[in-house]
């Protein structure tokens, strides 16, 4: 770790300011980094987590406020936890904005602190801080964070980042923004602040499915027919990824994959239909139009995809459905997709559905099947970018890479996965530029998780050419990364 590290004296160290007491709450709240692009309004809190809290949470000095939102974004997407980020006033939130689209459509959690002012216009100081302070700067990103504050006293910041990492990591889990005054940063703490007993106020757990529905829908899948299973958002967790294909084998159901999600269930696997793909193939709509049961698990745009299949809008198979997104939809963005029936609605993580229904129907767990092999290298000077897929298999398959991003003209047959970081999908939102940051963020989370699968990103060049700043970040903190730039 860089910078000035903790002792037990600092540690125990009261807070003289507002900054310190800010500080100090990331770090109790474990938020294992703040990536930042450093910026005045913010030169408190900045000075607090190096002089105060000895730099935990550790600082990633980030040369652009998109890559700083992307590198969280990565983050995430390997952790399942919430990084922080902190954005210079209104205008570094107008940077990291389309980061913080990306994450919102993507469900992931991320604790974005911004500042602003001084509000108290007597204390700012000439021009700069008349043009860097808002009236309600939470507004710029209201419609895609899950929940914003702009506290206004000390304990009250605190408060707020207490209550917003809780949100961040709460399913269907996403961006929060706590907005600190910067003339509360810099305010006295006159006395000792109360215990915010921590422990007692992370995220709620996890509801349980209603066994009645469970009930239900078992026996809907139990009677046979022709099922599928559409596997969107699902968790990165082992014991989840064999659990689906011990369900799917007991019922015999078809799987369709999602590229855009990565990897929910094994390539190799004689019941999946169609490639994953941004969008399904033939094969998989003909598996979906023949299905007496589709089931439902957190598709992106499910409703969607439903008409591309069925274009005057008659299901004639019945629908198991189950997902938390309908908590996340809101009025500005339409990232929900289309509306869709269901016979049967979980209000649920898609994972707890499956391991309620796989207790239900007595599937036992079952081990993945390894990667298909390669059966020849591609000949003469024209490479397409499948050839590339499989050169790059041809080498590294050994070295277990976790594909971190691929590009466009990929689906699942070019990048078969075997395991659930074989691949971890696109960038949620479809904003071109994401891909160096994300990468980054990804690589350091296997970094600091003692994987032992290889951090590979093959970017297309114009996401490349975006932000390959954030490359400059994994660089100084050692992050080994391969990237590949697919033109």
């Amino acid at each position: 770790m860089t910078g000035p590290t903790m002792t037990d004296e600092t540690h125990n160290q009261a807070p003289e300011w507002g900054s310190d007491v800010v500080a100090q709450t990331l770090r109790d709240l474990d938020l294992r980094y703040v990536a930042l692009n450093p910026g005045a309004s913010y030169r408190g809190i900045h000075d607090s987590l190096v002089n105060f809290t000895g730099n935990d949470p550790e600082i990633l000095l980030c040369v652009h406020e998109e890559a700083a939102v992307a590198i969280a974004h990565g983050w995430a997407k390997i952790t399942g936890r919430p990084m922080a980020v902190a954005l210079h006033s209104n205008v570094g939130l107008m940077h990291g904005s389309m980061g913080i689209f990306n994450a919102f459509c993507d469900r992931v959690p991320m604790v974005v602190i911004g500042a602003t002012g001084p509000l108290d216009a007597a204390k700012r100081r000439p021009w700069i801080e008349w043009i860097h302070t808002s009236q309600d700067q939470g507004a710029l990103v209201r419609d895609f964070v899950k929940w914003d504050d702009q506290p206004g006293s000390v304990p009250a910041a605190r408060d707020a980042l207490i209550q917003g990492t809780a949100i961040a990591a709460t399913a269907p889990r996403g961006p929060v923004y706590v907005n600190i005054d910067a003339a509360l940063q810099e305010e006295k703490v006159t006395r000792p602040l109360a215990d915010p007993d921590i422990a007692r106020r992370g995220p709620p757990a996890a509801a349980a499915p209603a066994p009645h529905l469970v009930e239900r829908a078992a026996a809907m899948l139990d009677a046979g027919g022709k099922i599928v299973f559409m596997m969107g958002r699902m968790s990165r967790d082992m014991d989840d990824w064999n659990r689906r294909i011990a369900l799917a084998e007991r019922l015999g159901a078809r799987v369709v994959a999602d590229f855009k999600t990565g990897s929910t269930f094994p390539t190799g696997r004689r019941l999946t239909a169609g490639r994953a793909g941004y969008f399904p193939d033939a094969d998989a709509k003909a598996a979906l139009a023949e299905a007496d049961v589709i089931v439902n698990f957190d598709w992106l745009d499910f409703g969607g995809t439903l008409r591309s299949v069925f274009p005057d809008g008659a299901v004639p198979a019945r629908i198991v459905s189950a997902s938390l997104d309908s908590h996340a939809h809101r009025g500005w963005s339409k990232d929900g997709g289309a509306h869709y029936p269901a016979d049967v609605s979980f209000l649920n993580e898609p994972d707890q559905v499956v391991h309620a229904l796989a207790d239900a129907l007595e599937a036992s767990a079952t081990e993945s099947p390894g990667l298909p092999g390669i059966d020849a290298l591609p000949e003469g000077m024209t490479l397409t970018p499948q050839d590339i897929a499989l050169l790059l298999r041809s080498r590294l398959d050994a070295a277990k890479p976790c594909l971190i991003r691929g590009p466009l003209s990929w689906t699942g047959a070019d990048w078969p996965v075997d395991h659930p970081l074989g691949a971890l999908g696109y960038d949620g939102g479809g904003g071109i530029g994401s891909g160096c940051g994300m990468a980054v963020g990804a690589a350091l989370a296997l970094r600091d998780a003692g994987s032992d699968r290889l951090p590979l990103a093959v970017l297309g060049d114009g996401d490349f050419l975006m932000n390959a700043s954030a490359l400059w970040t994994g660089a100084s903190k050692k992050v080994p990364l391969l990237v590949v730039v697919l033109n």
